[in-house]
């Protein structure tokens, strides 16, 4: 066990330091702020695509999180850059909250807003603010905080909501709906968990962790399925799912997130942290492919076995945690198998590369963007540093 925990230190913290980083950092627009929005799957560089609010908010995390883990002086420039970018250019002066999308100028071309944005930007802030103690920082994080629970949540439905317009008149929800436009998603609301736990560590305060308890609840109480040990995905206005499906890495990136929620705030319930635990096992049992990854997702009993770049770390830190909790090396010879995965399929080896998006049934990459609104460096860089942190003797 000492040789596998060993091997993944080491091997990740060199695909942190010597691949993901500096391929994010070669992206730095010098000229109008944050970072170049597209990178095709030829490795071409668009330095005039549009910027998304999601990718600025988690580059911003990034570089963050990575100099609170260690404190290379670069990466807190890079923390400064994106920081600025995100405050100046997405923040609405008027209206509050943040844009959708920016030109690769930093002027706005979708202004409409989602809680899901304003949650990373939260995420991000707060994390910012734990690496450099910049207070405004902070006010902005609380500021964003405050307008989600003031204009995002629903307190008859116990539920956040998803789209507005500019000025704050709710919409369908055509972003992260899926077809379904669902008005209340699980995807948000656990983007609202992280996030505010990330706040509470920097701003200990009671409302923060009465708003992260309820989310707690909320999870358990209606997004759980506690006979299938997975979360729905989907639901109409009355908290009733939506379509027949299993999202395995959303699953196993909820199971720790809720775990680390309850850490944050000193949360002792049994229910929830058997939860953590049950949906660990279930997710093992049912979605690790012959290969040893984790397979995508299942529509209507169809099961999709593509490779997707952030299910693999979701799965990874997710296993990584459960083996933490039950001390079960079956977990840890999980972590083991996606990661041999990775290495050998997912990292993309080109010159100048970083990782594909996907690697679809048959083996082959997806011909998808490199860089895009979606495809930041969150996941990949979270998984090194949870790997550092958790099977590290610091």
């Amino acid at each position: 066990m000492e040789a596998t925990i060993e091997k993944l230190m080491n091997e990740t913290r060199a695909e942190l330091i010597e691949h993901i980083l500096p391929f994010w950092m070669s992206l730095k627009d010098e000229q109008y702020g944050g970072y170049y929005g597209r990178v095709d799957y030829q490795l071409n560089v668009d330095r005039i695509a549009p910027k998304g609010g999601i990718a600025a908010a988690r580059l911003l995390w990034t570089f963050s999180s990575v100099y609170r883990s260690l404190y290379d002086e670069k990466y807190l420039l890079h923390a400064q850059h994106a920081y600025h970018f995100l405050v100046d250019r997405f923040i609405d002066q008027e209206y509050g909250g943040l844009f959708w999308m920016v030109d690769h100028k930093g002027e706005a071309i979708d202004n409409d807003k989602h809680i899901y944005t304003q949650a990373f930007a939260v995420y991000a802030l707060s994390e910012y603010y734990l690496a450099t103690s910049d207070p405004m920082a902070l006010e902005h994080a609380i500021k964003l905080f405050e307008l989600i629970e003031e204009v995002g949540y629903n307190p008859v439905k116990n539920a956040y909501k998803e789209q507005f317009t500019r000025k704050w008149e709710e919409i369908p929800n055509d972003k992260i709906g899926d077809e379904f436009m669902a008005p209340i998603t699980t995807n948000t609301h656990l983007h609202i968990l992280e996030a505010y736990t990330t706040l509470y560590r920097a701003y200990p305060d009671e409302r923060v962790k009465e708003r992260l308890t309820n989310l707690i609840k909320i999870f358990y109480e209606k997004i759980y399925d506690r006979t299938a040990k997975c979360f729905h995905v989907f639901f109409d206005q009355n908290w009733k799912a939506i379509g027949n499906i299993k999202s395995y890495g959303h699953d196993i990136e909820t199971s720790w997130l809720i775990d680390e929620a309850l850490e944050a705030i000193s949360l002792e319930d049994e229910r929830y942290h058997q939860l953590v635990v049950d949906v660990a096992y279930n997710i093992a049992d049912i979605a690790i492919l012959p290969d040893g990854t984790i397979a995508n997702e299942e529509r209507d009993g169809k099961l999709d076995k593509t490779k997707v770049w952030w299910g693999q770390t979701e799965a990874m830190i997710g296993f990584t945690n459960a083996f933490q909790r039950t001390n079960d090396q079956r977990f840890l010879g999980l972590v083991e198998g996606i990661w041999d995965y990775v290495q050998n399929h997912l990292i993309d080896q080109r010159p100048n590369g970083e990782w594909y998006w996907s690697i679809e049934a048959d083996g082959q990459p997806t011909a998808r963007d490199i860089v895009e609104p979606w495809k930041c460096p969150y996941h990949n860089v979270r998984f090194c540093l949870e790997v550092m942190r958790r099977l590290g003797n610091d």
